[in-house]
């Protein structure tokens, strides 16, 4: 079990998330859901942090985005995305909705063209920052 940071840590997290806390947005990003998260279902656990408790290589957790469901092994990229929305009530609709498995085929196409696109949105985060 995740060790408690910053008072993110319940007793057993609905899901856990590992992110890359020096990507400016993933932060910004990771900011808005844990204000969606008014239950702190999620625990965050920043990879970029020399104390980060890692299940897998740490190259590997920053080179796509993980999440564990509480008693449900890592997963990675939209299924990750997916487990994430479903901790959040807000969005739990649409991440039952990835269940199926066309949609989490269309969340994967996008996901994979993700970094085409995330260089420009990273500079536009950091110009908006600034």
């Amino acid at each position: 079990m995740p060790q408690q940071r910053d008072g993110l840590q319940k007793a057993s997290p609905l899901l856990t998330i590992w992110f890359d806390g020096g990507c400016p947005l993933c932060r910004r990003e990771f900011l808005l859901i844990q204000k969606l998260d008014r239950g702190r279902a999620i625990y965050f656990e920043d990879v970029d942090r020399a104390d980060a408790l890692c299940p897998l290589d740490r190259a590997e957790l920053l080179s796509r985005f993980h999440a564990r469901e509480r008693g449900q092994p890592i997963v990675s990229g939209a299924a990750a995305f997916a487990a994430r929305w479903r901790a959040i009530p807000l969005l739990r609709r649409v991440g039952e909705l990835a269940r199926l498995a066309p949609v989490l085929w269309a969340i994967r196409f996008v996901y994979r063209r993700l970094p085409i696109i995330q260089p420009r949105l990273q500079n536009l985060v950091q110009q908006a920052g600034a």
